[in-house]
């Protein structure tokens, strides 16, 4: 099905969702000077008029599956509790709408190629919103590794650690059905696609994981501004996960991510890269933007820590929707199918699988 689209060729987005997220969405679409933030959706029916309002938007819903028909639309945007994502995409995708979704790109990797297969069929661009790469201290390691600066990179470390950081311990967020899982699928997919960009996109091959739920189910850990809702009432998922990934290229990842620990670590996120010739660190201590990356190598047979000058724009989403707008003016259709994203999903699955079987899991 094709949509009608306007006579302008600015492109009209809707965005299904009125939390934080989709406000985030709706932000970015409504500054970017080629799209306009035409239609909104939510069942938060006394902040659906005031956001319409807000973003000048002409059309608001309650029902997604409303807005996703709409025929004057070129763009849905997806941002909703998890188990949403994939009938949401998959109906817009059959529309002719483009989608540009928040992660994780499903609750499974089932789910995940479902959605890239609506992408191919329908000849549409399905994107994620994987904003962490566009920071400038993981694209400064990224170009490092391509152009060989480090060696071969041998090994990664990489781990998401909060003390308190459960977003609404008896919501959304730790229900299974309506998450799929918990820190894992949450903040995962942000280090998983960060690093593996970085590294030039191997691989993964094998996982041997565990995850923990003791925090979240004895009632510690929840996030101070909980704006979270609509859950099951029960903390239903792990709030620590540990992994070791095997990648194709013969190099190995440890991961650890968690929502909740009696620890030191407040809301910090490093990625460690080990490279034969050279070392690199991003650490980014609460949302840092500032000189977050440390480069170590030998000179003259001496250690040598080198800090460079790095400051990340805070653009975020609109960084990503900038390139995901110049994927659909562009047509690169089978380029940007979501095919990526769903690897992501299935590192994910497998994550969870390992942890449930206590057994190496092959992709």
């Amino acid at each position: 099905m094709e949509n009608q689209k306007s006579d302008s060729d600015v492109l009209r987005a809707g965005v299904v969702g009125l939390g934080y997220a989709g406000k985030t969405h709706m932000t970015a679409f409504s500054k970017h000077a080629g799209t306009k933030l035409a239609a909104i959706a939510g069942k938060e029916l006394e902040r659906l008029p005031v956001l319409a309002e807000e973003f000048n938007a002409e059309s608001q819903y309650s029902d997604w599956e409303d807005l996703v028909q709409d025929p004057t639309l070129d763009i849905v945007s997806i941002a909703t509790p998890n188990s949403l994502h994939h009938p949401i995409a998959v109906a817009a995708l059959n529309a002719g709408k483009h989608v540009f979704c928040e992660k994780p790109l499903a609750l499974s990797g089932k789910q995940a190629e479902e959605m890239a297969q609506a992408a191919k069929r329908n000849n549409r661009i399905l994107e994620v919103a994987f904003n962490y790469r566009r920071r400038n201290d993981v694209a400064t390691v990224q170009r490092m590794v391509a152009e060989g600066q480090l060696g071969r990179v041998y090994h990664s470390r990489v781990s998401w650690k909060r003390r308190k950081g459960i977003p609404g311990i008896n919501s959304w967020f730790t229900s299974k059905a309506l998450a799929g899982g918990g820190v894992t699928i949450d903040l995962g997919p942000h280090l998983i696609d960060s690093l593996l960009y970085m590294l030039g996109e191997p691989k993964v091959i094998t996982v041997s994981a565990v995850v923990h739920g003791e925090l979240g189910r004895a009632g510690y850990g929840g996030m101070e501004s909980d704006r979270q809702t609509m859950g099951s009432g029960k903390f239903e998922v792990e709030d620590l996960s540990s992994a070791l990934l095997r990648l194709d290229d013969g190099s190995s990842v440890a991961l650890e991510i968690t929502w909740a620990s009696h620890a030191v670590d407040d809301e910090d996120i490093s990625f460690e890269l080990l490279g034969v010739d050279a070392g690199a660190r991003i650490f980014i201590p609460r949302y840092e933007t500032e000189n977050t990356l440390s480069i170590f190598r030998e000179v003259n047979g001496d250690p040598v820590t080198e800090r460079p000058t790095i400051s990340s724009t805070g653009e975020g989403h609109l960084a990503v929707v900038n390139e995901f707008v110049e994927h659909v003016l562009a047509n690169d259709f089978a380029s940007n199918d979501g095919s990526f994203a769903l690897h992501r999903s299935k590192i994910i699955d497998a994550i969870y699988e390992s942890a449930a079987t206590n057994q190496e899991v092959r992709l």
